[in-house]
């Protein structure tokens, strides 16, 4: 079985909130806190607060995972456009 450190997962965590096809997820920040690791940030149901945990949960399964997100409703994250305007 294959060790890793809480620094050689926390990236790999960080990098699948960042490419997850949840906007709202790719803002949210995954930090070492002593021997877990802390996600934290705002997203606009506990529906994407638990599917963030789930993702990090993903790349590190045995590592504890604090979930710090808070829950703002109406919270709103737009996807970026590609430079037109639509009419």
């Amino acid at each position: 079985m294959t060790v890793f450190s809480i620094g050689d997962v926390q990236p790999r965590a960080q990098a699948a909130l960042a490419h997850s096809p949840f906007y709202e997820l790719r803002g949210l920040k995954v930090v070492e806190l002593g021997p877990a690791l802390e996600i934290s940030g705002v997203v606009s149901s506990f529906y994407h607060k638990q599917v963030a945990q789930e993702v990090v949960r993903s790349v590190c399964r045995d590592i504890d995972i604090i979930n710090a997100i808070r829950v703002e409703e109406g919270f709103c994250v737009y996807p970026p456009h590609n430079g037109y305007m639509e009419e």
